[in-house]
């Protein structure tokens, strides 16, 4: 039996959607209680700034918004094909692409703070 390279692929989609399902509203939830002025205790810039700077902040960080990247480039490769683009090869190559830089764009921007 030939073996796949799905796992490979599957494994960030789901892991993705997961943090997409479970973190994102959060954020969202609390950016907006900023935006009004609520910032919710223990949740200040400095907070914050030292909560980022950790290698735990860190790693949490970049594992959201890189998980988060590669979900949304494969729903957005499924939902190129759904819409009749079936040039699938350069949608995946340019949304994984997209992918990929804005992970190490994310790591580059974490390594310096």
């Amino acid at each position: 039996m030939a073996k796949s390279h799905k796992p490979v692929v599957w494994f960030p989609f789901a892991a993705g959607g997961t943090v997409i399902a479970f973190c994102i509203p959060v954020i969202l939830l609390l950016t907006f209680l900023a935006a009004l002025g609520h910032v919710p205790a223990g949740l200040d810039y400095q907070n914050m700034h030292v909560f980022a700077r950790s290698g735990l902040g860190k790693l949490v960080i970049f594992g959201v918004v890189a998980l988060s990247l590669w979900s949304s480039a494969h729903r957005l490769r499924c939902t190129c094909y759904d819409f009749g683009l079936r040039a699938d090869t350069l949608a995946a190559t340019v949304l994984y692409a997209a992918a990929i830089f804005g992970s190490i764009a994310s790591a580059v921007f974490l390594a310096r703070i």
